[in-house]
């Protein structure tokens, strides 16, 4: 989800402004991605630009955010397109861990092991905070549980994928592959652990 799309998304309920915009955001992705107003305002200068948004007659709604923001007849045709088309996963970029570790398992004198460990406590630290903020939703805020439940899950896969990584690592090495920690000679990409794939 790009913030472009989530801004339209937002003004096809009603025109707001940009503070207003920055509010809704927060409200409805449970607060869990952060997004400053310079980024708001940056997105919808695009969007005015290409055509998908203009200026809506000014109204006074007490929040001093300025001027609101509406969808032009381009805008709603994009939106449109955005919700018909599925999410593809490789459109959702690298996974920086995946690469990490791929990378770990073929660079000289790196611990994998040692780097699973640090990630794996990390993750697991992860989980434990969402899992508090998950008992703090409210019972009505759909979205919010929606938000963090999606976020869970991500953690606990990438928690299993982690374990099957050591494992790969361990067997990798007991079979005479390359250690871990690594012993400094080049191999080839194919000793990446089986199914390195990302979650997130």
């Amino acid at each position: 989800m790009s913030v472009k799309h989530a801004m339209l998304a937002l003004l096809s309920a009603e025109p707001s402004s940009t503070y207003r915009l920055r509010k809704r955001f927060d409200a409805s992705t449970g607060q869990t991605w952060p997004l400053n107003i310079g980024q708001v305002s940056t997105t919808l200068n695009r969007l005015e630009r290409d055509g998908l948004v203009e200026h809506d007659e000014p109204v006074d709604d007490g929040t001093g955010g300025g001027q609101p923001w509406r969808l032009t007849p381009a805008g709603r045709a994009e939106l449109a397109a955005w919700w018909a088309r599925p999410v593809i996963a490789e459109q959702r970029g690298r996974d920086e861990l995946v690469v990490k570790l791929m990378l770990a398992t073929i660079a000289p004198g790196v611990d994998v092991e040692a780097l699973v460990q640090v990630q794996r406590a990390a993750t697991q630290q992860t989980m434990h905070d969402l899992t508090r903020l998950r008992r703090e939703v409210e019972a009505h805020d759909l979205v919010g549980r929606l938000v963090l439940d999606h976020h869970l899950f991500i953690a606990e896969a990438e928690l299993r994928w982690l374990d099957d990584v050591e494992g790969s690592v361990a067997r990798s090495a007991h079979a005479g592959g390359r250690p871990a920690p690594a012993s400094g000679e080049d191999e080839p990409l194919a000793a990446a652990p089986a199914g390195a794939k990302g979650t997130r």
